[in-house]
């Protein structure tokens, strides 16, 4: 196939670019460097280097005799996205390239202005290019499990059958994000299936989990490759985090009591979710969505599996919880779709002990200590309205 990753230059849409050129697809990048500038506004860096777009495509095609072809710019310029979707004319595009921080959602009015102008009107124009250029375009949108937030009933992949009285319907699952960033997600949902329904679009709506990991077997074969490692309390995960204060010898902190449950994913098997979905398309017209986890946790559950698998003592705090949520709640996801098509999930404990401590402990010399404290209030307009 013809694969263009939109936010090919990040955490997630590096590795994917090189699993998919890998499989043999012919792979293009888009990307305008949001990302790395987000490490300058906020002072931090990924804990493993990472090299320039031009020096990883380079390597991959020293080290693979395959090309990525790359395109520099910006989704919310829409003349400029629809002139890449009609010069590389991909079979299917991967769509990576948003704001993707809660935290950073809710530090304040612009914050919350940028992530959602960014990444809604970023999606509108895609939708648009693809109606223009091909609408069987095969889009494949990474979601979050974060759109559904904790509802009291099982969470079904996307879509919800009910009956209210004595008539029956299918709606898509309600939704109750945490976040300015997670409202981003759900308007894309809505905009997307509303384009499929009413132009005909094909779409596979990717609900992710908590992603971990750093390495894929394309990543580890060259040092150039790697790809992103983020642990500070903006960017970065709780099993980011919790992995640098094992291996520092801190105390693994836990918001609240830790009772909130999450969803969570190896980066290997997002990488092989994405493969899986684009090599099976959704139907034109249809908005198909799969919930992307492999097994679900509590925060308490996630840092006991850290401190159970590190190699030495490691203490557990509660801190107080920033955020504004649920202390402990029902959460049970149904996620059927992606092991319907062979996915084989790697667990949690087995990639602390091969990869995740390892990487940490070779690049210990470049954990920012402070970085790891939150500084993002969710209350912060509450208590500015009450003045």
């Amino acid at each position: 196939m013809r694969v263009l990753v939109l936010g090919g230059d990040g955490y997630l849409g590096w590795p994917t670019a090189l699993h998919l050129s890998d499989a043999g697809d012919q792979v293009g990048i888009v990307d305008n460097f949001l990302r790395r500038g987000y490490d300058e506004e906020m002072g931090v860096q990924s804990l493993v280097p990472i090299e320039p777009l031009e020096v990883r495509t380079d390597v991959w095609h020293a080290v693979t005799g395959r090309r990525i072809e790359t395109f520099v710019g910006d989704l919310v310029d829409a003349e400029f996205l629809l002139d890449v979707v009609r010069r590389f004319r991909p079979d299917t595009i991967v769509h990576f390239a948003e704001q993707r921080s809660a935290p950073y959602s809710m530090i304040d009015r612009a914050h919350a202005v940028h992530t959602q102008h960014n990444n809604v009107v970023g999606t509108l124009n895609l939708l648009y290019a693809i109606a223009e250029v091909d609408p069987q375009i095969h889009l494949v949108k990474l979601g979050t499990m974060g759109e559904y937030g904790t509802p009291n009933i099982d969470i079904e992949e996307g879509w919800l059958d009910i009956e209210h009285k004595g008539r029956r319907d299918r709606v898509l699952f309600p939704k109750r994000p945490g976040s300015f960033y997670h409202l981003s997600k759900v308007h894309d949902s809505h905009n997307i299936e509303f384009a499929c329904r009413v132009w005909g679009l094909r779409a596979t709506d990717l609900n992710q989990g908590v992603v971990y990991g750093q390495q894929t077997p394309q990543t580890e074969r060259d040092p150039r490759l790697a790809t992103r490692f983020d642990y500070d309390a903006v960017f970065g995960t709780v099993l980011n985090r919790f992995v640098i204060q094992a291996v520092l010898g801190e105390p693994l902190t836990v918001y609240g009591s830790g009772g909130q449950t999450r969803g969570i994913i190896d980066i290997q098997d997002t990488v092989e979710c994405i493969r899986l979905a684009a090599e099976t398309p959704a139907e034109r017209g249809e908005f198909r969505v799969f919930n992307q986890l492999t097994e679900s946790m509590s925060v308490e559950e996630m840092a006991k599996v850290v401190a159970d698998t590190f190699p030495g003592p490691v203490e557990v705090h509660n801190v107080e919880n920033p955020r504004v949520e649920a202390d402990s709640h029902y959460y049970n996801v149904v996620f059927t779709g992606l092991p319907s098509l062979g996915l084989q999930p790697h667990l949690l404990s087995d990639t602390l002990i091969s990869s995740l401590f390892p990487v940490v402990e070779r690049h210990r010399d470049r954990v920012d200590r402070a970085a790891l404290l939150p500084t993002v209030q969710w209350r912060r307009a509450e208590s500015a309205l009450r003045g």
